[in-house]
């Protein structure tokens, strides 16, 4: 299980939300700690051109208004951090940052030096204070949860023993959680003597500005000092870090590195931590998109799409991607979806995850691609039944191989149709697709339930895509498309509505 994965799971169980949680009951006691309280804008990557889908799922989820960036594919939103756990289980979302501060219209100096001093100046002015704390949460709760995982998996058959035995495991679980909550809140929680003292040591730096730095050294300095006394070196608890820039303009006299460089020796004096691009703890986001600039801590180590391939293929669809095409067609529940061009079935098991009310096929024609889908949803699987303890439900997935031009279904079996048609470049060729395209749309046509059913397919192959289609406007009526990057290469995704006419004989095409 990746780490990401492990991160989602930790934020989630670990819900503010929950009425039952004791964290939420420790914060509001304690007098010392206003976690509950703060309100934080979170940043989020999301698939290019699905930034519409992904704000309506952050307001279906958490209740929030979005607002979309100039720059494609990023999304903001404001949560309170009792949300936290809810922001890394949205599943249109690549990535997550909170974000420090944002200038929709940052006037940058003429000259480079001037630019990169005012960059400079910059880290020294803003206001650290909450989305540190937030960060701090995070990744305390990460860290966590990765050991109390581990600690379980070893322990899984001492576990089933004990489940046999009238509620000990329970009890067991509950006095694990309690010992994760009270954790994380006391490592957050700053003690009044302990906070004193470091105000009298950085009393130099008592401004308004200070405020952020001397409230996140408060935080580290009482995490680690427990953990730390046979060391009792200044230099374990210093935090290393490194500066990520993102730039679109070319009205800049800078590159990415310069900026990068220049701010992140900043962000060192201030903060006094130590620089390193790999093995970072700290990861700061500085995106420049012409005179739009955010500065941001980022939440996730990686993206949150690798959540449920572990076994890839030459063209693997990215899990944020596919949620997306699915939400396209609005899945109703009792719904008979199918992925006639699985591959390593990306879409049918992100939608059997998300959408388990509905029955999923994943096909292909190639075996080994089959095989890969096979063993994706045994992944699944097993990941599931280590979230619940041994026992595991199953999923609403089949896999099988077939010809996509000879579907083994009965004629308006299927409601639904989502898939990531050949691009003709790793896979095929543009030359077959001639063939290949009309092909399917008649298959598909067949299938498909006249009048209710749906479609919803990427192609890179526009111009095929689009003969193909315009000779099957009896059988289908084009909605709207959706361009979208995948890999670099500029898609579309097309969402298609089967008219009420019934589907002729089939014709062949090849």
């Amino acid at each position: 299980m990746s780490d990401i994965e492990e991160a989602s799971d930790t934020l989630a169980e670990v819900n503010l939300d929950d009425t039952h949680n004791p964290l939420t009951e420790n914060l509001e006691s304690d007098p010392n700690s206003n976690l509950k309280d703060i309100v934080v804008i979170i940043g989020a990557t999301v698939p290019t051109g699905f930034e519409l889908t992904a704000a309506d799922e952050v307001k279906e989820k958490l209740g929030s208004q979005s607002r979309i960036s100039k720059d494609r594919g990023k999304i903001y939103f404001e949560i309170s951090v009792e949300k936290l756990s809810q922001v890394h289980r949205l599943r249109s979302v690549d990535n997550l940052f909170v974000v420090v501060q944002e200038f929709t219209d940052y006037q940058f100096k003429e000259t480079k030096e001037d630019a990169l001093k005012d960059l400079e100046d910059l880290a020294k002015k803003l206001p650290w204070t909450d989305p540190l704390k937030v960060w701090k949460l995070n990744t305390n709760l990460k860290k966590r949860k990765t050991k109390h995982k581990k600690q379980n998996q070893q322990s899984s058959a001492s576990k089933e023993k004990l489940n046999d035995d009238g509620g000990k495991d329970s009890a067991t679980q509950k006095d694990a959680d309690k010992e994760l909550l009270d954790h994380a809140q006391n490592t957050l929680s700053l003690k009044s003597a302990e906070q004193n003292t470091e105000k009298t040591q950085e009393m130099i730096l008592a401004d308004d500005q200070s405020d952020g730095k001397d409230e996140f050294l408060n935080i580290t300095g009482n995490e680690n000092q427990a953990g730390n006394c046979k060391e009792g070196e200044a230099e374990a608890q210093v935090l290393k870090f490194r500066v990520t820039c993102n730039r679109a303009g070319d009205k800049h006299c800078f590159t990415s590195n310069d900026a990068a460089r220049d701010f992140g020796g900043a962000v060192q004096d201030y903060f006094q931590w130590k620089a390193d691009m790999t093995n970072f703890d700290v990861e700061v986001l500085l995106n420049i998109h012409n005179n739009e600039v955010v500065v941001g801590i980022a939440l996730t180590e990686e993206s949150l799409h690798r959540r449920n391939i572990t076994h890839f293929g030459p063209t693997t669809l990215r899990s944020t991607l596919a949620y997306g095409m699915l939400r396209l067609c609005d899945p109703q529940p009792t719904d008979i979806i199918i992925d006639p061009m699985s591959g390593t079935g990306a879409i049918p098991i992100e939608g059997a995850t998300e959408w388990p009310s509905c029955y999923h096929i994943a096909g292909d024609n190639n075996p080994q691609a089959v095989k890969r889908a096979a063993n994706n949803i045994c992944s699944l699987l097993k990941k599931n039944q280590n979230k619940e303890s041994g026992t595991s439900w199953g999923i609403p997935i089949d896999t099988i191989q077939w010809d996509i031009c000879n579907l083994p279904l009965r004629t308006s079996s299927v409601d639904v149709i989502v898939t990531d048609m050949p691009f003709g470049k790793r896979i095929g060729s543009k030359k077959k697709n001639w063939d290949l395209y009309p092909a399917c749309l008649m298959e598909m046509s067949r299938i498909c339930r006249p009048g209710t059913g749906r479609a919803v397919l990427l192609t890179q192959d526009r111009k095929c895509f689009a003969k193909a289609l315009s000779k099957m406007g009896h059988l289908w009526q084009k909605g709207h498309t959706v361009w979208v990057n995948v890999g670099g290469l500029h898609a579309a995704v097309y969402l298609l509505k089967r008219t009420l006419e019934r589907a002729g004989e089939k014709r062949s095409y090849w």
